[in-house]
């Protein structure tokens, strides 16, 4: 089915990122997946490309596309090639700088916003805590007041891109007694004292992007650090996880398409008793099944892009494209892992890596539990 979201423009700007990364990522993929990390030449290269500065203003080195389609179509075409790539990058571009675009004094701004854009600083957003997960009213992590300073104390886990970043953009509690309404934002550099890393965590899937922990030990910030208003913190997340959840929907939904379209050429490639398997009846039905259910999400994801880019995307909107694309992600790749067979089971193949990779999409951003939640709460439940 023909897309109609996206123009020559986008498009033209899509076989850009395809080319980037078919010549520079794709082919280093492996050594990425054995260090746990995307190197630093890496995000440097992609800030040449201007892929990493969309959110950016102009005045400050980027590329300030105005227009949220450039940063799917980045996201497809990284989803495409790996889903942590899509994962790392997305907390940078289109995840944690929209804070600092939206927020940052001019001073911050002039601080931190060029070196955003080349990929000299590398970003990571400090929401999640030990214990904590979706309940981000339940922050642990305290910044209280002395004299002139912050003394911050807590820690986070399950941070995207924690144990590379060079700022943190750090929700924190300031004022107890206020519940969801005494939280604050702060800009937390990897150099400030009493900050640290915890190891890069081992897990399921995803290998590519480094995931940490992140610890704050009497960590002393003035008020140059925070991050627009003290205690609207809670405020300004909620104001912007709808386009987190999106970005969200647009990789699961790309990531799936394309190992789809893998695993149909291999039931093509792949003969068992005399023919094509994917000529079986059961397997032919089956992979009509899954491309219209990846054509109807990629449909339903596109109008939900083209809504947040006029600026009516609602929370509850978001929410639901988030759940939804992540259960059809899941439920394709697992298929195309049967298509497979045992081969489907090595980690040499795609389709296994993106199986693995995907099962996260319906925990973080929220999950898919805490998605239903907020939809039947707005139905008046």
């Amino acid at each position: 089915m023909d897309r109609t979201a996206y123009t020559d423009d986008h498009e033209s700007f899509r076989d850009t990122c395809a080319a980037f990364l078919a010549k520079k990522v794709a082919p280093h993929l492996e050594s990425y997946i054995e260090d746990k990390s995307l190197p630093r030449d890496f995000w440097r290269q992609a800030g040449d490309l201007g892929l990493l500065s969309l959110e950016v203003p102009e005045e400050f080195g980027g590329a300030e596309a105005g227009d949220f389609r450039f940063n799917a179509v980045l996201a497809e075409e990284l989803s495409k090639v790996s889903a942590a790539l899509a994962s790392c990058v997305g907390i940078h571009s289109d995840i944690t700088a929209p804070y600092l675009v939206d927020l940052g004094t001019e001073e911050q701004k002039k601080r931190w916003l060029p070196g955003v854009a080349t990929g000299e600083i590398l970003l990571a957003i400090g929401m999640t805590e030990p214990g904590g997960g979706s309940d981000l009213a339940a922050l642990k992590t305290t910044a209280v007041r002395d004299g002139d300073q912050w003394v911050i104390n807590g820690s986070k886990t399950f941070i995207t891109n924690g144990f590379s970043a060079d700022l943190i953009v750090t929700a924190v509690r300031t004022s107890p007694e206020k519940g969801a309404k005494g939280i604050t934002l702060f800009g937390i550099e990897a150099t400030d004292e009493g900050f640290s890393r915890g190891r890069k965590l081992d897990k399921v899937g995803q290998t590519e992007s480094d995931t940490a922990e992140l610890f704050f030990e009497n960590v002393r910030l003035g008020d140059d650090r925070v991050l627009g208003e003290v205690d609207r913190g809670f405020i300004y997340m909620m104001e912007r996880l709808p386009q987190e959840r999106l970005s969200c929907a647009i990789s699961n939904v790309a990531h799936a398409k394309q190992i789809l379209a893998e695993t149909i050429q291999y039931t093509k490639d792949r003969h068992a008793f005399g023919q094509p398997i994917g000529a079986f009846q059961h397997n032919k039905f089956l992979l009509a099944e899954l491309v219209t259910k990846i054509e109807a999400a990629e449909a339903y994801v596109d109008a939900a892009v083209v809504a947040h880019t006029a600026g009516r995307l609602t929370a509850i909107d978001a929410a639901k494209v988030k759940w939804w694309s992540s259960d059809i992600q899941n439920d394709v790749l697992d298929h195309c892992v049967q298509l497979h067979g045992g081969y489907g089971f090595m980690n040499e193949y795609r389709v296994a890596r993106a199986w693995r990779d995907a099962r996260v999409t319906r925990i973080w951003a929220g999950s898919n539990e805490i998605m239903k939640e907020l939809i039947g709460r707005d139905l008046g439940f």
